[in-house]
């Protein structure tokens, strides 16, 4: 049962971080290791799977091995919610909505500076 919970925890977070892909509103990288997380508890299988992706090497395993993001990579993704979250931004009216946006913003921002930053190193991904 609990191999079962973990599947599904890791089948949603993997759905959550290509969702995170495709729109960069939803932070990509939380969900992947999170997945790998459940996956790593859930099935062998399935984990051996994933680390094998082109997604698990450029999100998770650098993170995992304490390695980090390039500048041009945290840049690069920053400028793409900044610019999608700044157009949602002018164009509604709502106040709450404003105001979950610059929240968003604000987590978004903090968790990248958070993130150790890599000097002029590659991803080794490909």
């Amino acid at each position: 049962m609990k191999n079962v919970f973990f599947l599904i925890l890791g089948i949603a977070a993997l759905m959550l971080g290509i969702i995170g892909v495709l729109l960069p509103i939803l932070p990509t990288t939380p969900f992947l290791l999170l997945a790998s997380f459940c996956f790593l508890k859930g099935s062998p299988k399935l984990n051996n799977w994933f680390e094998k992706t082109k997604m698990y090497k450029k999100y998770v395993k650098p993170i995992k091995e304490g390695r980090g993001m390039t500048v041009k990579t945290k840049l690069t993704i920053l400028i793409i919610v900044y610019a999608m979250l700044g157009i949602l931004f002018f164009t509604i009216n709502s106040v709450i909505m404003k105001f979950i946006i610059i929240l968003l913003l604000a987590i978004k921002t903090i968790v990248f500076i958070r993130i150790k930053t890599l000097k002029g190193e590659q991803c080794d991904y490909d």
